[in-house]
Order: C-alpha cells, then sequence, then structure tokens
C-alpha cells in the first residue's frame, strides 16, 4: 500500500471546508464526501507539468482529454460512446441543475438521496415529487408501487443516484432494467448521477451504466460523471455529461448557456491523468476503503441502537440511529467528537452519513467517539 493512504499530508488549518467546519474543536469532520487522501500520484506529475508551461487562458478538452475518457469508459464499463456526446461541465451538481432545466415538466426521485436532488428541481422552477426507498432484511430497494403512485401525466424526469448516496446500492443490472421500463412507460428523461461509480467495493462486481443497458434506455438518458470522488479531485471543478441523443443534447446545451462557464484548465489536466493513468492507486483504494468498510460494519454490528446496512459502494455509510430517541442527532454526535451529515438534509431525520474515506487509523479514532456518543445516549 501506499504511504500516502496512511500517512497524508494534515489538512487542519488549510483551504479544507471539510476540515474548517469544526476548527477550533475537537471533531473529526466525517461529513462531506471528500476524502483525505492525496491524489494519485501520475495526476500530481500531470498538474505540475501544465503548471510549469505557465499560461492558464481559456480552455477546452484537447483531444486526449477526450480519449482518455472514451477509453475509459469503454475499459471500465463496457461502454462504447462517441466523442460528441459529451458536455463538459464545472461540477456535477451543476449537471443536476442544467438538467432539471432542460425539461418543462415535474421532476421525480427517490428519497432519501443526495440534497442537491431536492434542491435542483426547485432553484429550477419544477415541480418535485418523490418517494421513499425500502429498507428491508435485504437491504435497501426499490419501492416499484410508491414509485408508479408518484408519477404524473406531466411528469418529465427521473433523478437517479446510481450507485446511491447516501445508501450505498450499486444498483444491479435487473433493477436498472425495471427502472429503464418504468421510463419508457412514463416517457421520462432519466438523469443518472453516476460520480461514485469507480467506487464499487464489492468484489466481483462491475458497475453497469444507465445508458449502456440498451438503445432505448441510451436515448432518453443524461449520465453525470467526473473522476472527482473515485479520484478524490473535486476542488478542481471537472465533470461531465454523455448524452447519446442529439435533441436532448441540444436541449441540455441551451440550458447551460449563459450561466455555466467553463471547465477548469487544470481540472481536465486531472481528469486524463486520473483515468489514463491511475489504474494501480485505485486498485489500492479500493483496498483500503474495502477495509474500512468492515471496520466500520463491525464495529455498528455491535452498537445497540445504531444500524446500517452493508455498503457496496461509495466510502459514505448511512446510519439509522433513531432508535436513540436524540432530538438532534447531529449535535449529539458533534458533542462527542464525531462530524457526520445530517440525515434531515437527505429527506430523512434520525439517520447520519458518515465518511469512511480516511486513514484507517482515524477511522478508528471516530469508532471510538461512536461508541461513547451511543453510550452517553442510552
Amino acid at each position: 500500500m501506499m504511504n500516502s493512504f496512511f500517512d497524508p499530508p494534515e489538512r487542519r488549518g488549510s483551504d479544507s471546508i471539510k476540515w474548517a467546519r469544526y476548527a477550533g474543536r475537537d471533531v473529526l469532520p466525517m461529513w462531506v464526501a471528500d476524502m483525505d487522501f492525496p491524489a494519485p500520484p501520475a495526476v500530481l506529475a500531470a498538474l505540475q507539468e501544465r503548471v510549469a508551461h505557465g499560461i492558464f487562458g481559456y480552455a477546452q478538452a484537447t483531444p486526449q482529454v477526450v480519449e482518455a475518457v472514451v477509453e475509459h469508459l469503454r475499459q471500465a464499463y463496457d461502454w462504447a460512446i462517441e466523442a460528441d456526446w459529451l458536455l463538459w461541465l464545472p461540477g456535477l451538481v451543476t449537471g443536476l441543475n442544467v438538467a432539471c432545466r432542460s425539461v418543462s415538466g415535474r421532476v421525480l426521485t427517490a428519497t432519501p438521496v443526495y440534497p442537491p436532488f431536492l434542491s435542483a428541481p426547485r432553484l429550477s422552477g419544477r415541480a418535485l415529487d418523490t418517494c421513499a426507498l425500502h429498507c428491508g432484511e435485504t437491504g435497501w430497494q426499490w419501492d416499484w408501487e410508491a414509485l408508479a403512485a408518484s408519477v404524473h401525466a406531466d411528469s418529465e424526469l427521473f433523478l437517479l443516484c446510481h450507485p446511491h448516496n447516501p445508501v450505498g446500492r450499486a444498483w444491479n443490472r435487473d433493477e436498472l432494467l425495471r427502472l429503464a421500463d418504468f421510463a419508457e412507460r412514463h416517457d421520462l428523461v432519466v438523469c443518472s448521477d453516476e460520480i461514485h461509480c469507480g467506487l464499487i467495493l464489492d468484489s466481483g462486481r462491475r458497475h453497469v451504466p444507465f445508458a449502456s443497458l440498451s438503445p432505448a434506455a441510451a436515448r432518453r438518458s443524461i449520465t453525470l460523471m467526473a473522476p472527482s470522488k473515485t479520484y478524490n479531485l473535486p476542488g478542481l471543478g471537472c465533470a461531465f455529461a454523455v448524452i447519446p441523443d442529439a435533441s436532448l443534447r441540444r436541449r441540455f446545451a441551451a440550458a447551460m448557456d449563459g450561466i455555466v462557464p467553463h471547465v477548469n484548465v487544470l481540472g481536465l489536466t486531472a481528469c486524463a491523468a486520473a483515468y489514463r493513468d491511475s489504474a494501480d492507486w485505485h486498485r489500492e483504494l479500493l483496498e483500503v476503503l474495502r477495509g474500512n468498510r468492515q471496520q466500520l460494519e463491525n464495529a455498528v454490528a455491535a452498537l445497540p441502537g445504531v444500524r446500517m446496512t452493508h455498503v457496496e459502494a461509495t466510502y459514505l455509510a448511512w446510519l439509522d440511529v433513531r432508535e436513540l430517541g436524540l432530538p438532534d442527532p447531529a449535535r449529539h454526535f458533534e458533542a462527542h467528537g464525531l462530524g457526520l451529515s445530517d440525515g434531515k438534509d437527505f429527506a430523512a431525520p434520525g439517520w447520519l452519513r458518515l465518511n469512511f474515506g480516511c486513514t484507517p487509523k482515524m477511522l478508528e479514532e471516530a469508532l471510538r467517539r461512536l461508541t461513547a456518543a451511543v453510550r452517553a445516549a442510552r
């Protein structure tokens, strides 16, 4: 394993939003989806070379950057895309908002879910309908009856989180095919947030892009991707939409006009290096995250009043602390030195999201604090 996964640079006192939230307090920040590991060596080398060039004018994705994305999607997911299907974005959240602005009808999504799924329709002046995912003995599943009941005659866009943040599901092919059939029957555009696609933790599993299911699924799809979560590059501002249908792509591009800035020049450089030259680093990252996941799942299983389902993908654990009966769970855990994301923001009060994209040593300390907080609540 590379030392950067076990002895990363200090982030306290830096420009980190994650660590600044609790500046001056003994609170471990495990909230925002931002890992505490340096970027891959190949990315750092490419950035240093680009900085040495010395000129940072307006930039566009070069053929080399485009080819790195196209080839990565082919190799990683057996998904063949055309270069002209790509539209570049400064971030995935921007893509969610543009997708909402590119339709005129109602928007549908399933909860709990990453907060911008809930805010993007509102900010775009679109009506939002939600249905709840079901958490049973086998983990999180789609409630197909609730989904069908939530669609309206004027529903036009379905926002899909795949893999899912925060519940950690990597939707399988059968589930995706059923969603594709649902979208076909109701004539819905599917905007699939696949930013965590490189973080499948279960061995033997492979991410299946929604748009790769069939030509029919591709025609109604907007796939949002970025190297930012997998390679820890969110601050470099580089994402992209893959839109196979030309008419839908024109609508999306028109909604971008005048409000979406150029992609960061260093972000484009990092994107190519991440996808093209960082496979070994990626494999080592997944091993660290799998070890962290096991450590976390073992600890939570021994805690009364706290439950979590198996995390198939992402580095985010979704903790059910409702049995503790806390009026403000996030504040209670902060008081015991652990800064977690509040489930209220995901439309799920009584739940907390924990980011385990950190060193095993930091996670060990976090679990000690988690245990103390649970004991204090009982």
